[in-house]
């Protein structure tokens, strides 16, 4: 079940640095994360990267590499955060039946999840989808 002791989490926080690798320092080192994943572009940016802390976990990246999250970051708010859920068009539906800013709809992608994007009254930009890490506690 989402959210229990070494399951997969239901929320995970997704972050933008501009230099990923320090923050990704900071975050294990002064405040006890783990690396569960980094992955780097061939630039040696972060692609991506997953690091856990008890059962929850956090998302993070370089800024500025494109794609469709890193243009929503740059109007966003201070952060993103990034939910499991189950059935991601209802649940879209139910967006866009509130008037919620959608900023990409339902879409399947490459590493198996389906997820949208929208971006709440503060700027905020949240991801909502199907892709869930097993974090191991």
């Amino acid at each position: 079940m989402a959210g229990d002791a070494g399951g997969r989490p239901s929320i995970y926080p997704t972050l933008q640095y501009a230099d990923a690798k320090a923050a990704i320092r900071q975050l294990t080192e002064a405040f006890g994360f783990t690396e569960l994943a980094v992955y780097e572009d061939e630039d040696g940016s972060v692609a991506h990267a997953e690091l856990v802390q008890g059962n929850g976990a956090v998302m993070l990246g370089s800024k500025g590499k494109g794609g469709r999250f890193d243009e929503a970051m740059g109007s966003g708010g201070t952060t993103g955060v990034y939910v499991v859920v189950a059935d991601v068009d209802a649940h879209h539906r139910r967006a866009v039946g509130h008037g919620a800013e959608i900023l990409m709809p339902p879409t399947d992608q490459d590493y198996g999840s389906r997820d949208y994007m929208a971006r709440d009254l503060e700027g905020n930009v949240w991801s909502f989808g199907t892709y869930a890490p097993e974090v191991r506690g």
